[in-house]
């Protein structure tokens, strides 16, 4: 019997306590957002009536698989994850859009801790504390400027690689590089997809959620449109 069970301590008891006091230093107040309140593309899909798929299915129909993504769309600063991904520049100094907003949420501390890290390359990926954001942890990644899919697809799969690494079970990712790097929306989203898709294949067992986090409407109709491409359930779901 370990130390903790022979005195009785309340584990539960112990992280509610835990928790409460982060949320009292979030930057968004009462206003975040837990994972149990997002829907995942299973019960998304469930509770819509779908209409025909725009294009065929690109991979096998999974329940699993949908069961662990979701789309929402809204501010990536509320979320209450294990991690959120920052569009970051190169510097992770901060910026306009996403990058921006994670800083300005996050505080102070967030910059300084960045500023140890000298920067960080196209496609590669960075991790910090998320200090005043609901979420724990930030993934700094680098996407490319322009439509050059290899290096997109590298941040992607860096950031769910480093969260595993880390025991990181939930994380949200933004339109990476898409704004004013350049790259077009729809292109992005499927090379999101079908990655996060891949990642998924080989390591389910390992994440709990993705959360793509969107934001425009053109985005949240790309998604839309190619989630059952992507993600597509079983007959009978």
């Amino acid at each position: 019997m370990s130390t903790f069970e022979s005195s009785g301590t309340d584990f539960k008891a112990v992280r509610q306590s835990l928790l409460a006091e982060r949320r009292r230093n979030y930057r968004c107040g009462n206003n975040y957002v837990t994972l149990s309140s997002i829907p995942t593309w299973l019960q998304h899909s469930r509770e819509k009536v779908a209409g025909a798929p725009s294009e065929a299915a690109a991979v096998s129909p999974s329940n699993k698989l949908a069961d662990k993504v979701s789309l929402w769309r809204g501010d990536i600063t509320r979320l209450e994850l294990d991690a959120v991904v920052n569009a970051a520049n190169r510097s992770l100094l901060g910026g306009g859009g996403v990058d921006g907003a994670i800083h300005a949420a996050a505080g102070p501390q967030l910059r300084a801790e960045c500023a140890a890290l000298r920067g960080c390359d196209t496609g590669e990926v960075k991790l910090t504390q998320g200090y005043r954001l609901p979420a724990r942890h930030v993934l700094h990644t680098v996407g490319p400027v322009g439509e050059k899919p290899d290096l997109l697809r590298r941040c992607y799969a860096g950031c769910l690689e480093l969260a595993r690494r880390h025991g990181l079970r939930s994380l949200a990712f933004p339109c990476v590089s898409t704004g004013v790097f350049g790259y077009p929306n729809e292109a992005a989203a499927r090379v999101a997809l079908a990655t996060v898709r891949t990642e998924l294949e080989q390591h389910a067992d390992e994440l709990d959620r993705v959360v793509f986090c969107l934001f425009l409407e053109q985005d949240v109709k790309a998604y839309q449109r190619l989630m059952p491409v992507f993600f597509p359930l079983e007959d009978g779901a």
